[in-house]
């Protein structure tokens, strides 16, 4: 990665939709790794997209199921990524499971990206699985968190929101 392409990071709880995001906006249907498994990735997946920009796929935070050590392992390596490493993030892509709404550990992640100045996207996921009744009580409950950062509603199994992303990330 030295090659000095812009990077795109994108980072979520465990099973939050982080490679399906990748997937759709690369419309790439295999291109990271999914699964209905949380904590499927347990590295940084890299992409060179367009031979122009990385997209970072990184391990989902919070994830209860895995031992002790291996969830420190996780955040550890995100943190180095993130927050200690020479490497710069052009976008911050907080992917938040719209359906379930922000969590402690969601704001916990929002409030360290603006600690450390990064330029924050946020993608409400999953916004096909809301039920209607509560669809803008979601959405409202998600931008309450997100302060004055754009929220993007998303649904990559109905290709919602894939162009608003591409054009946030890609300015």
């Amino acid at each position: 990665m030295e090659d000095g392409f812009p990077q795109i990071a994108f980072i979520g709880r465990s099973n939050v939709g982080k490679s399906s995001v990748i997937n759709s906006l690369t419309n790439q249907k295999g291109l990271a790794i999914t699964s209905s498994s949380p904590g499927r990735t347990r590295q940084i997946n890299l992409f060179l997209v367009n031979k122009s920009f990385y997209f970072l796929d990184l391990p989902g935070y919070g994830f209860a199921k895995a031992s002790h050590e291996v969830r420190k392992q996780l955040f550890d390596l995100i943190d180095w990524y993130l927050f200690k490493s020479a490497y710069q993030q052009k976008k911050v892509v907080l992917i938040i499971d719209a359906n379930i709404g922000p969590t402690a550990d969601d704001l916990e992640m929002l409030h360290t990206l603006e600690d450390f100045k990064k330029d924050i996207v946020i993608v409400a996921n999953k916004i096909d699985k809301i039920k209607k009744s509560k669809y803008a009580g979601q959405l409202q409950e998600i931008k309450a968190l997100a302060g004055e950062h754009k929220i993007i509603p998303y649904s990559s199994r109905d290709k919602i929101g894939i162009s608003a992303l591409t054009d946030e990330i890609l300015i």
